[in-house]
C-alpha cells in the first residue's frame, strides 16, 4: 500500500504538534554498533534492523555485502529523496517521482595512508531531479529549504565534534 501526502502531511502533523508541545521529546540519540569477527566482514545493529558490509576481494574482504561507502551515499541521497517528498507533501506540492544521483570523489590511497590527501570524499554532487507540474521557482526553493534541515546532506556538508572511546577487551 501506498502512502498519500495526505497521509504523509496528517502524521507529520501530529508529530509536530508534540514536540511544539514539548520540545525535549524532540531530542533524541541513536545507539548502533558495527562488529567484524574473521576478515573484513561487518554486521551493523539498530534495534532490530542490520547491514552487511565488506570491502571487495581485492581490498582483501569476501564481497558479502556492499561497502561502509555505499552506505553513506545511499543515507544522503534517500534523506534528501524522502525530505523532499515529505515537504513537498506537507506544503501540499505534488510531485510524482524524485531521483537523487549522488557522485564522490576520493582518493582511494589515502584510506591506505598515502599521500597528501584526506580519506574524507574530495567533493560531493547531487543531481536532484524532481518530476512534476508545480512551477520551477517553486521546486527550487523547497528544495533549498529541505536542504536546510536534511539530516544526513548537513552530517556530510557541515563539521560536527565526533569523538572514539577507545575500550581494550582482553578476554
Amino acid at each position: 500500500r501506498m502512502t498519500t501526502n495526505e497521509e504523509i502531511r496528517t502524521a507529520q502533523s501530529k508529530v509536530r504538534e508534540a514536540y511544539a508541545m514539548s520540545p525535549d521529546t524532540a531530542l533524541s540519540t541513536s545507539h548502533a554498533s558495527a562488529q567484524i569477527g574473521e576478515g573484513l566482514k561487518c554486521v551493523f545493529k539498530q534495534g532490530t534492523e542490520t547491514a552487511v558490509m565488506d570491502l571487495p576481494e581485492v581490498m582483501g574482504g569476501t564481497n558479502k555485502g556492499p561497502t561502509p561507502g555505499f552506505h553513506a551515499r545511499a543515507a544522503v541521497s534517500g534523506c534528501v529523496a524522502i525530505g523532499i517528498k515529505m515537504e513537498a507533501a506537507n506544503q501540499g506540492i505534488s510531485i510524482d517521482s524524485i531521483h537523487v544521483g549522488i557522485e564522490m570523489d576520493f582518493d582511494d590511497s589515502a584510506a591506505l595512508g598515502m599521500g597528501s590527501n584526506s580519506a574524507a570524499p574530495l567533493a560531493t554532487r547531487l543531481a536532484i531531479t524532481v518530476t512534476t507540474d508545480h512551477e520551477e521557482s517553486d521546486i527550487q526553493a523547497l528544495v533549498a529549504q529541505v536542504l536546510e534541515k536534511d539530516t544526513f546532506f548537513l552530517a556530510l556538508r557541515d563539521a560536527q565534534p565526533v569523538t572514539a572511546e577507545i575500550v581494550l577487551d582482553r578476554s
